[in-house]
């Protein structure tokens, strides 16, 4: 997921009933249109570095128990009736005041909340001094949004009574899609943020048709190798295979869409790419209870600490895009964890030698664009809040990742795990064994099957399994 520019007009306008005062003081960055589909660009910065946002101090005293009668009309005032009705003025500014007042750091989450769509000066001003009444903590006007929620996430304040509602009255005043997303489920909604970009609600394999979002490509187009002359040699690619049957989505592409729903060997898949977690993953989307229809994957435009979160169009249930497992909607009710197939990060000249067969998808998917995230705007670090980060490795540094069979997540360093292939050197753990595959890391069983892994940054790895081993141990 990517952070979208900034300007004075967005689509997401048009596409809600809300008065466009109130719109005009709540979006904080804009749809950059290119061929009419929103593509992100840039990113708010940090005023943290990655060694030092573990630091955080002793977190405030945490009331419990509901609010005061008086607190929940504050509550209702600043929060519903303000984007209800389109309006800040005097009575929302006083409520502010009321909930400063209070010393329920739980109050915190919301004004973060709006936050993350503020663009009118004073009233961040607002919501800044707000959080630092409750929390103790001085913010810099530059990232109010940024750092509080780092001290939130990372002191654990719990959420206020009645957050989700408060949370989705929020949002969906912004993206009315978004209100078949926010329900009750196995989702801790304090963690979900706003990427900067629009829901991809279009129907499936409708790769084509333009839209204000990510755009997933369905059933992509693909090419055999000689076909693929715009590919160089050191391109970096994600290679899959199924079934004997290997294709390569080079990464050029996938930074652009993000997700692609695919057919590979026979079989359905669900492909995230995660820019911000250095994460593509491979799902078998076919693999499901009895009477559960093929989820097809989108992006929702939210994140959670810093990851993607994808949701399945047909039953609009929520995935953690990491884990696989839908976390709300019916596809929780019917308890579906997705299996995933190997992803290999590799370069393109490798894989090609190693598998001649391969496809790959075609150029006119990129649309004309060429991102390079990793060598810049994630280059100090994780650029939306994530709390504490664990300091065993770089927050960057590229691991294998996988869950062994007794349920114990395992991380190899890539960079290490390489090396001691390179020699002949054996690298496993449980029942996990590393293998080079197409100028990858591939996880593997002893008999050779494939296990799933991917390869993802040490932070977000570290962030969805914080108990994870690391390799070696």
């Amino acid at each position: 997921m990517a952070e979208a520019s900034c300007s004075t007009h967005t689509a997401a306008q048009s596409r809600t009933t809300n008065p466009v005062r109130w719109i005009a003081l709540f979006l904080s960055a804009c749809v950059s249109l290119v061929t009419g589909l929103a593509l992100a660009q840039d990113a708010p910065s940090r005023n943290v570095t990655p060694h030092a946002i573990e630091q955080f101090g002793e977190p405030p005293e945490i009331p419990d128990g509901e609010l005061s009668e008086e607190l929940a009309t504050a509550v209702e005032t600043a929060f519903i009736l303000s984007t209800s009705n389109g309006q800040w003025g005097r009575d929302q500014s006083d409520a502010l005041r009321v909930i400063a007042e209070s010393g329920d750091p739980r109050l915190v989450w919301p004004v973060s909340d709006m936050m993350r769509f503020i663009t009118q000066p004073e009233l961040l001003k607002e919501l800044g001094a707000t959080a630092t009444s409750l929390m103790g903590v001085e913010y810099p006007v530059a990232n109010y949004w940024g750092i509080t929620t780092d001290h939130l996430i990372a002191w654990d304040i719990p959420e206020p009574p009645d957050y989700l509602r408060l949370k989705r009255q929020i949002f969906t005043t912004i993206v009315p899609g978004w209100e078949k997303i926010f329900v009750e489920g196995d989702i801790d909604w304090r963690h979900v943020s706003w990427g900067g970009v629009l829901i991809d609600d279009r129907a499936f394999d409708t790769t084509d048709e333009t839209c204000n979002c990510i755009p997933a490509a369905d059933n992509p187009k693909v090419t055999d190798v000689e076909g693929a002359t715009w590919l160089k040699d050191d391109d970096i690619v994600f290679g899959i295979e199924v079934n004997g049957e290997q294709r390569a989505y080079p990464r050029r592409i996938m930074e652009v869409r993000e997700m692609v729903n695919d057919t590979l060997g026979g079989r359905d898949l669900g492909i995230p790419y995660c820019t911000l977690c250095g994460a593509a993953q491979a799902y078998f989307t076919d693999d499901v209870p009895e009477g559960v229809e093929r989820p097809v994957l989108r992006t929702s435009g939210l994140l959670i600490r810093s990851n993607k979160v994808m949701y399945d169009i047909t039953s609009h249930s929520v995935f953690d895009t990491f884990l696989g497992k839908a976390v709300t909607g019916p596809l929780l009710e019917k308890n579906v964890q997705l299996k995933q197939a190997g992803v290999v990060t590799t370069d393109w000249g490798t894989w090609k030698k190693a598998y001649p067969e391969t496809t790959v998808l075609v150029e006119e998917l990129a649309l004309g664009r060429d991102f390079d995230f990793r060598n810049n705007r994630d280059a100090e670090g994780p650029i939306f809040p994530v709390g504490d980060v664990d300091p065993r490795l770089p927050v960057h540094e590229d691991i294998v990742g996988i869950v062994t069979a007794s349920g114990e997540p395992i991380a190899f360093q890539r960079s290490k795990a390489f090396l001691a292939l390179s020699k002949g050197e054996e690298v496993s753990y449980e029942n996990v064994t590393l293998i080079l595959s197409g100028g990858g890391v591939k996880a593997v069983d002893k008999d050779g099957n494939d296990l799933g892994g991917h390869q993802a940054f040490w932070f977000a790895w570290s962030q969805f399994y914080p108990e994870t081993r690391l390799w070696p141990s």
